[in-house]
């Protein structure tokens, strides 16, 4: 389990220590400010929510990328050096028709071995926010600690 994310998770609160609370405020008073918290808390949970997701879009970006990548390269060595090659290969053995095939043979595992490279980095990216679920979870266990 990993470290709580305030240093006073798990301590009980007693308002003694936070300036912003005073024993002789009104209810209403109270009832407002612990509103503004509560809505602080929110804006800064989604703030971190936006900071993980833009990092997991990021790692997307780039795994698509080296898909899209993979697939222009087998694509333009595909065109530009199949026939050459296949026709090379079919000089040399008397056969075009077999210079044809280890040519579509090569082009195919090098398609391949971009392919599952591609599909590794994509399966690194993470895309729920669970550092923000953590703390929406610790948060939550807060407010029903001080609500019995």
């Amino acid at each position: 389990m990993s470290a709580p994310l305030r240093p006073d998770a798990g301590r009980q609160w007693d308002g003694s220590d936070d300036p912003r609370y005073s024993p002789d405020e009104s209810v209403g008073e109270l009832m407002g400010k612990v509103a503004s918290d509560i809505g602080a808390l929110l804006q800064t949970e989604l703030e971190l929510a936006k900071v993980e997701l833009r990092a997991e879009a990021q790692q997307v970006g780039r795994a698509a990328g080296m898909l899209g990548a993979a697939a222009v390269v087998a694509w333009f060595t595909a065109i530009l050096l199949s026939f050459a090659a296949a026709w090379g290969l079919g000089e040399l053995l008397d056969s075009p028709a077999l210079g044809f095939l280890i040519v579509g043979v090569i082009y195919a595992i090098v398609t391949a071995i971009l392919f599952v490279q591609g599909r590794r980095r994509m399966r690194e990216v993470h895309p729920v926010p669970e550092a923000t679920i953590a703390s929406i979870k610790e948060d939550i266990q807060w407010l029903k600690r001080q609500a019995s």
